[in-house]
């Protein structure tokens, strides 16, 4: 099956349950500025919605939205572990994390960082929501070690995939230990790991096709996502 993937996306999530499955993907990396696979197909033919992810089913159709393509995986392999977390009460408790962190914490938090077109004033206020989302994550892990039950679901690919944002905005998470000790233990998942790899992997080869970035230049805008997160956090 074709997955169409974003190199720095929340697609990571989906890469992360196939490869806890052991299910194989074919791997398409998608240029999101310009809504372009690499054959230089644009995007819409795919997901009329030109966003990521996106699957390819074994039919020919494609499936859209992270939670809806990490259950039908979970779906082909009814045996796994992530499935048995997919029935009962835990399913309930897994489908109301799979909101929060895709609504609360993606779109309404991170979302507005990567945004070009978002006011500048309105970063701290962005800062200060994710700030309080992670403090209650933060609270919620303090007796733990996932977020349903005591096992690996696909919540917890997902919440990886959002969270590991916090390094790209220079969000320090050291205020939130049990949180960060999460983060630590997933990260360590050899699904995780392999995922992370691939991911950076494609962020190496499209540093190396963009124009090259004056190293000071690159620096003061580290160095002011940096300030910015320090003043609000």
């Amino acid at each position: 099956m074709k997955f169409f993937h974003e190199s720095h996306g929340c697609s990571l999530a989906v890469d992360i349950v196939a490869r806890e499955l052991g299910i194989p993907l074919e791997i398409v990396w998608v240029d999101m500025q310009r809504k372009l696979l690499p054959d230089g197909t644009d995007l819409h033919t795919v997901n009329p919605k030109g966003q990521v992810p996106s699957l390819q089913l074994p039919d020919g159709q494609f499936l859209s939205e992270g939670l809806a393509i990490m259950q039908y995986l979970v779906d082909q392999r009814p045996d796994s572990d992530l499935a048995a977390t997919a029935r009962g009460a835990e399913k309930y408790r897994v489908l109301e994390w799979m909101s929060f962190i895709g609504s609360d914490l993606h779109k309404g938090g991170f979302m507005p960082l990567f945004k070009k077109t978002t006011p500048p004033d309105y970063r701290p206020i962005a800062l200060q929501h994710i700030a309080g989302r992670l403090q209650w994550l933060d609270r919620h892990l303090s007796d733990r070690e996932y977020l349903v039950g005591d096992r690996f679901t696909i919540a917890d690919a997902h919440c990886y995939a959002i969270v590991i944002w916090t390094k790209r905005h220079a969000i320090d998470v050291s205020p939130w230990p049990k949180l960060a000790a999460y983060m630590a233990r997933l990260a360590a998942r050899p699904s995780v790991r392999a995922a992370v790899e691939a991911q950076l992997v494609q962020e190496a080869l499209e540093a190396k096709a963009r124009p090259a970035v004056p190293a000071a230049e690159e620096t003061q805008h580290v160095e002011e996502r940096r300030d910015t997160a320090a003043r609000v956090l």
